[in-house]
């Protein structure tokens, strides 16, 4: 898209324990709906069926219920597009999506019929998204913003700009977009004192912004189960996983202000205020790579053929993660009364962080029927504590601070999942599914009772209001081949925040609708 400023290029962001915050945290947490295609086309509710190569990553007991060996891949087609204010975004990508093998050990046992040992790889999560948006008549700036954080942090004048033996993105107390705010006369002092500032959204003064946001990644989970059944009455399993994430992101936020209060800078040496109009932009790149390790324990009861119960139960991921950030800000000053136009530019030093993050505990209770010995259907809920997640240093020490906007911030979430599946004919089925996943964000979040504090130069964050899938497919075996396909319907809504509203300030966002649609494909052999 075209952009406001003229000159933008790349910064770091701060050096601190902030470099990470709760919606990050959260964003690298969660999971999607992914697997081999029957798990999927059944809207992924597998806790009480098993018998599929998914089943390593969700309730490992499933991995029982095998009674010959298995390897399975699968392939898919992910077609995006993500709609702001209007204008819509698209973004596709085809992957291999999963794999996995499943060793089937048979102990000749009434008590134990079998052992069995499996290993899956599985993509289960997509960060790949793109938006742009822009709004007229904007209520506030983000400089007001910038300005009112900089008077509750305690920031001074002494803090924003270099002198001999003092370099205020390292030296000072100020934030480093504070100081790149000063620096581009985005913020100025407004009283002797050098304690108080303000922006350049003033009453008067009339604004519009636009805004972009790309993100590219995913993260990979590579499971090794094993497990067996009692009397084909009970069903365990247990998993270890292997996680692999990488996140990139680029961000851009711009403002034009018009009948604003800029300085005049055709004189340096007497620089003064007067009436103007600016046009800037506020650049963040981020690259985020992290490995994680996990535990999975479940159990599966069937008291009769035609019915099953299951029990699974995830431990956090604990992640080892480094950022590396990046991006500037810059502001053209022109106008009628603006004696000279001229562009202001600032550029960060590159700066790189390391962080360990735990991810929530979850829980899945799942049950499965057989109907009429054709049918199956199915159902999981699972439970995940988003406001359990934790933040501490490469050393393994709690942020307080961050734990505490986990508790404000985030709220359980609840994810129902529904399965279906008709077989047409000895060698042919049918399947269906649906799930839903409710919002992981408080209440006073999304009614803006609460700020929220951000990381680095970024002041943006987005959280996700609701979260469904609706699925189908078709499945063919002949012998020990079998094909599947699956089409999944995504929908997804999101709030974009430019940045928070604090004190008397209104917060300017959007919201972001997401329509995917996923094609897939597997084959797998039993023998």
């Amino acid at each position: 898209m075209k952009k406001i400023t003229t000159a933008l290029a790349i910064m770091a962001l701060p050096l601190a324990v902030n470099a990470q915050y709760a919606f990050d945290a959260l964003q690298y947490s969660q999971t999607q709906l992914r697997g081999t295609s029957r798990f999927i086309s059944m809207g992924g509710a597998f806790g009480a069926l098993g018998g599929d190569i998914s089943v390593l990553g969700q309730n490992p007991a499933g991995i029982g219920v095998y009674r010959s060996s298995d390897v399975n891949v699968t392939a898919s087609l992910d077609l995006n597009s993500s709609t702001a204010t209007g204008q819509k975004c698209t973004n596709n990508q085809f992957l291999l999506s999963n794999a996995g093998y499943v060793g089937a050990i048979k102990l000749n046992s009434d008590v134990m019929p079998n052992i069995n040992f499996g290993i899956s790889y599985n993509r289960i999560n997509s960060f790949r998204r793109h938006y742009t948006g822009a709004m007229e008549n904007i209520p506030t700036s983000v400089t007001n913003y910038i300005a009112e954080k900089m008077m509750q942090d305690g920031v001074t004048v002494n803090d924003l700009y270099s002198r001999v033996g003092f370099n205020p993105y390292y030296d000072g107390n100020a934030r480093w977009d504070q100081i790149a705010s000063y620096q581009t006369n985005l913020v100025n002092l407004s009283d002797a004192s050098g304690k108080k500032f303000e922006g350049l959204g003033y009453d008067d003064v009339y604004g519009s912004n636009e805004f972009e946001v790309e993100q590219w990644g995913h993260t990979d989970e590579y499971n090794l189960a094993f497990g067996g059944n009692i009397y084909n009455k009970f069903y365990w399993g247990v998993s270890v996983g292997f996680t692999e994430l990488l996140y990139e992101s680029y961000k851009y936020y711009g403002e034009v202000l018009e009948n604003t209060v800029v300085y005049d800078r055709a004189d340096m040496a007497s620089a003064k205020l007067v009436n103007g109009n600016v046009a800037f932009g506020i650049v963040n790149s981020s690259r985020t790579v992290g490995t994680g390790l996990n535990g999975k324990l479940g159990v599966i009861f069937k008291p009769v053929n035609e019915l099953r119960f299951g029990l699974a139960v995830h431990t956090p991921t604990f992640y080892n993660m480094k950022d590396v950030y990046s991006g500037n800000i810059s502001a053209d000053y022109y106008g009628d009364k603006v004696k000279a136009s001229y562009v202001v530019e600032e550029r960060y030093p590159e700066n790189v962080v390391y962080y360990d993050i735990k991810t929530p505990w979850k829980l899945i209770g799942s049950v499965a029927a057989v109907v009429g010995g054709k049918g199956i259907i199915s159902a999981d809920y699972e439970y995940t504590g988003n406001d359990a997640m934790r933040i501490c240093d490469d050393s393994g020490r709690e942020f307080a601070d961050a734990t505490y906007e986990i508790k404000n911030y985030m709220q359980p979430s609840h994810t129902l999942r529904l399965g279906a599946e008709y077989r047409v004919t000895p060698n042919f089925s049918l399947r269906a599914g649906y799930s839903y996943q409710t919002s992981t964000t408080s209440d006073d979040v999304k009614n803006d009772k609460v700020g929220v504090e951000v990381a680095g130069t970024d002041p943006s964050y987005s959280y996700d209001t609701s979260n469904q899938h609706i699925t189908a497919g078709l499945g063919y075996h002949q012998g020990s081949f079998y094909c599947d396909l699956a089409y999944v319907n995504q929908q997804r809504k999101s709030n974009y925040h430019a940045f928070s509203g604090i004190v008397d300030l209104p917060t300017v966002g959007a919201e972001v609708k997401d329509s995917n649609h996923r094609i897939l494909a597997s084959i797998g052999f039993r023998f």
